[in-house]
């Protein structure tokens, strides 16, 4: 199975539709309740719960999710109301509209759920009318909507963010270490269709870190990325040296890398990063190691790119 576990945790939901054709008669005999199986939706939503719930079973490729909310409407079929999702040679037959509506919070989208729950519920209505009708035809299943997670990402970059990455290592800037955490800094921006504008290693050393990023300020770089001096030892300065000259702190942040670090290891809780703003470009400490560096940027991309409108003074 696809490895899901550098997605955010995030709201999920689905929206999904089906028919089933069925004759005049029998939406008389549900509209009167003469079914020979008794109420025909109750059971349908019944068994549409449950044909969400075993979706991993079913399809090998799905993670298990947390449904967290789900509900089904049934419909029949009409052009005053099904008309935007349904051509006119639908519209002109009889037949259930089953729509399904999901939501989760976690790591992967509910669709298949919500794809799957709308199936089962309308086979469950073929199984009950069958007896009544010969001429019943299951038919235009799809997927309406679907929200959270990689399907949100264009609402936060709806421009290309413009960012620098400065390498902040004594060991990198004297040669003695290759620099690998600034370069997955600058390759996941890129991923994230940010433009890098500026990449630079220089010594762990207070003053050349501050004059630095108060260029690319100056420059109006939209977003400062640093990468190492966030630990606890006797040379990690460069929290410091940012702490000194940032005009406003953004502690959601880095609040964010560490909640997410603390599910995968217990030493995310020895960073000391901060984020915050000058003027209108916003700065964030990522730590030093790979592993550290990725992960903490997982934990805030793309949505961190929201800061700029907010701070050019745009709405949540």
């Amino acid at each position: 199975m696809r490895d899901i576990t550098s997605k955010q945790v995030t709201l999920r939901t689905a929206r999904a539709v089906g028919i089933i054709f069925c004759s005049a008669n029998s939406i008389e005999l549900i509209n009167s309740g003469s079914l020979p199986k008794g109420n025909l939706f109750d059971v349908a939503r019944a068994a549409g719960f449950l044909g969400a719930k075993l979706t991993p079973q079913l399809l090998p490729h799905c993670h298990p999710v947390t449904i967290d909310a789900m509900d089904f409407t049934f419909e029949f079929i009409s052009p005053e109301i099904h008309s935007e999702l349904f051509s006119a040679d639908v519209l002109s037959r009889t037949g259930i509209v089953i729509s399904g509506e999901a939501k989760s919070i976690g790591r992967t989208g509910i669709e298949m759920e919500t794809l799957t729950a709308v199936s089962v519920a309308a086979l469950e209505i073929y199984d009950m009318l069958k007896p009544v009708d010969t001429a019943l035809e299951i038919g235009h299943i799809k997927l309406l909507e679907k929200k959270g997670g990689k399907s949100d990402r264009n609402r936060f970059t709806e421009s290309t963010p413009t960012c620098a990455v400065l390498v902040c290592s004594d060991s990198t800037a004297n040669g003695t270490r290759e620099d690998k955490s600034g370069k997955l800094v600058k390759a996941m921006l890129e991923n994230v269709k940010a433009t890098v504008l500026h990449y630079k290693v220089l010594p762990d050393d207070k003053d050349a870190i501050q004059a630095q990023i108060k260029e690319w300020v100056k420059d109006d770089v939209q977003f400062i990325f640093t990468t190492g001096g966030t630990g606890l030892g006797p040379r990690d300065n460069t929290t410091n040296a940012v702490r000194e000259i940032l005009e406003r702190d953004a502690d959601g942040i880095t609040e964010a890398m560490r909640s997410f670090g603390q599910m995968r290891t217990p030493m995310a809780m020895m960073s000391r990063s901060i984020a915050g703003t000058i003027a209108n470009t916003l700065i964030v400490t990522l730590p030093g190691s790979t592993n550290g560096a990725r992960e903490s940027l997982e934990a805030i991309l793309p949505g961190v790119f929201h800061a700029r409108k907010m701070m050019e003074g745009g709405s949540h």
